[in-house]
């Protein structure tokens, strides 16, 4: 292993803290099972880590199943590659929001197990803001379209 210039202790607290969702998951037959979650996965999710460690992250998908993201990311852990999509997710309290995910696969050379790094970022603004703009544009083309004729 590559010396460190920082302790592991600074490294777990930097992860802890930081501001996006991070997750550590274990392919586990047709499960991709979370091992570990930070603080602000808690908090995106409002799931608590002892509710949902060793559970399979598409609880969070709730039974929004039909999503094309979904295929992109069993296709990217199919083939060992990362990933990154927007997909639907739940909070516990079942309100929707918007969740960029990352997903780095990593080989670990000691039990020669993959791990999957996830980061999740709620984009559910950002998403919002974007839709916004094509139901405008459409009123524009079709305002347009009206004083044309």
């Amino acid at each position: 292993m590559k010396h460190l210039p920082i302790s592991l202790q600074l490294l777990k607290q930097a992860i802890d803290t930081a501001n996006d969702g991070l997750v550590i998951a274990e392919r586990e037959g047709d499960d991709t099972i979370l091992l570990y979650v930070n603080e602000a996965f808690e908090r995106l999710t409002g799931y608590a880590e002892e509710e949902i460690l060793y559970q399979d992250c598409r609880f969070l998908q709730g039974d929004d199943r039909d999503q094309q993201a979904r295929q992109s990311i069993r296709e990217a852990i199919e083939s060992n590659q990362p990933s990154r999509t927007r997909l639907r997710n739940y909070h516990k309290d079942g309100s929707l929001f918007w969740n960029e995910l990352s997903i780095t696969p990593i080989i670990n050379e000691e039990d020669g197990l993959t791990y999957y790094i996830g980061v999740q970022k709620d984009v559910t603004r950002e998403v919002e803001i974007e839709l916004q703009l094509e139901q405008a544009q459409l009123e524009i083309q079709r305002l347009r379209n009206q004083l044309s004729e």
